[in-house]
């Protein structure tokens, strides 16, 4: 990544602007490798009711709010980006192994 001002160094909308156009494309490329371990995972499982585990899920979610909050952000506002994500890999990897599974019935 490039080297980023310091957000007291911004002096201009701009500056600010142009850091957190910089942070997005990074968060883009690390959420682009996260899924591609969804992916994999979709496809290391054998049944569409393996993809959503309420235990491991609220573990998660409350570590990452707890780590959110060690960084000095707020918690809540984490849970929800990061429940919105879940909720969306989850129902990626239903309609994934599903769809694996019509095609195997089907052959």
């Amino acid at each position: 990544m490039t080297d980023l001002k310091a957000p007291a160094d911004c002096q201009t909308k701009a500056d600010i602007r142009t850091s957190i156009d910089a942070l997005d494309h990074e968060l883009l490329k690390i959420f682009a490798q996260r899924q591609g371990y969804v992916r994999r995972m979709a496809q290391l499982k054998q049944h569409p009711d393996e993809a959503f585990d309420h235990d491991r899920i609220e573990t998660m979610v409350e570590a990452i709010k707890q780590r959110a909050e060690d960084l000095g952000l707020e918690g809540d506002q984490v849970e929800q980006v990061w429940r919105t994500l879940i909720d969306w890999n989850v129902a990626y990897e239903k309609r994934t192994i599903a769809a694996r599974l019509e095609v195997k019935e089907n052959v």
